[in-house]
């Protein structure tokens, strides 16, 4: 294994550990965020297809256009339920919960396409739902409670996360470039009407720089980093390496918020992570299926 592509991963998801912490410092609500983020990374993106040249070796597929489009939808929105979590409750908490998804691509995987869950399996399920009655807590289990604590938005997020892991499963002709493209790009239009552009008059020069750094470093440069690295490194070490960004997310939250867990949220965090490891357990894939899959990690 080539040192030049772990490294691109590790810094891609060094990165994006970051956007929670940058995010809140936009002074944009989720929708309208997003949508910057998808005019950059549209913009950045299709730079990148076209100057590498894999828009002429693209095999379009007319049902798999129809995948990746619906791919979009939950992709975007997954970003938007994200933000609106970083909006409403501490980094920590929601990438904790976040990070749910691929336990949850366990459990509808099950149901989706037969697939038997293993002893494993249900002890990731069992543990990751512990782990997150504990960062919850008792306070927040009222329905005003659990409505008014972004806990919901970040549920949202884990679940569309997981059904674009899911849906992504499929996708194997189109390239990496194009795939992102073409759900970015569809993205401007489907949050166009929720976008108010009243928000972007009074925004300050700091709030414009992390707006941009927000669109172009962790959508634009960060994809690009962990497409070009995917397909030369193995499934494990990327499983290993994508804790990276949960891991900077909570440091950055820690160390400039001031934001400290409680006892019991410190316990539930450990818990769903420790679930996640469980999940990374899978039977071996082909590689194409496996990179297709990877792809459709919702940075």
């Amino acid at each position: 294994m080539k040192a030049g592509p772990t490294v691109k991963m590790m810094v891609s998801m060094s990165i994006f550990g970051s956007i929670g912490f940058f995010s809140t410092q936009t002074g944009l609500p989720s929708f309208d965020l997003v949508f910057v983020r998808c005019i950059c990374a549209t913009l950045f993106l299709g730079m990148c297809w076209f100057v590498t040249g894999e828009y002429k070796r693209e095999k379009w597929n007319a049902k798999e256009i129809k995948q990746i489009l619906l791919c979009g939808i939950f992709l975007v929105f997954n970003w938007v339920f994200l933000f609106k979590a970083f909006e409403m409750m501490s980094v920590t908490v929601a990438i904790s919960i976040y990070h749910l998804a691929p336990v949850l691509v366990l459990l509808l995987g099950s149901f989706m396409f037969k697939e038997k869950l293993t002893v494993l399996g249900v002890m990731s399920i069992f543990i990751c739902f512990i782990g997150t009655l504990l960062i919850i807590g008792v306070k927040e289990l009222t329905i005003d409670g659990f409505m008014s604590s972004g806990i919901l938005w970040a549920l949202l997020a884990a679940l569309f996360y997981a059904c674009t892991t899911l849906l992504g499963k499929g996708i194997i002709h189109t390239s990496a470039y194009a795939v992102t493209f073409l759900q970015t790009f569809l993205g401007i239009f489907l949050l166009l009407p929720f976008v108010h552009f009243n928000n972007f008059h009074f925004l300050t020069t700091a709030n414009w720089t992390a707006i941009l750094v927000t669109g172009f470093v962790h959508t634009g440069l960060v994809y690009y980093l962990f497409f070009d690295s995917l397909r030369y490194l193995k499934t494990q070490v990327i499983s290993v390496l994508v804790f990276l960004d949960p891991a900077v997310a909570i440091l950055l939250d820690t160390a400039f918020t001031g934001f400290r867990p409680t006892i019991l949220q410190l316990a539930g965090i450990v818990l769903i992570f420790l679930g996640m490891i469980f999940t990374l357990k899978r039977k071996p894939s082909s590689k194409k299926n496996i990179s297709n899959t990877k792809v459709q990690k919702n940075i």
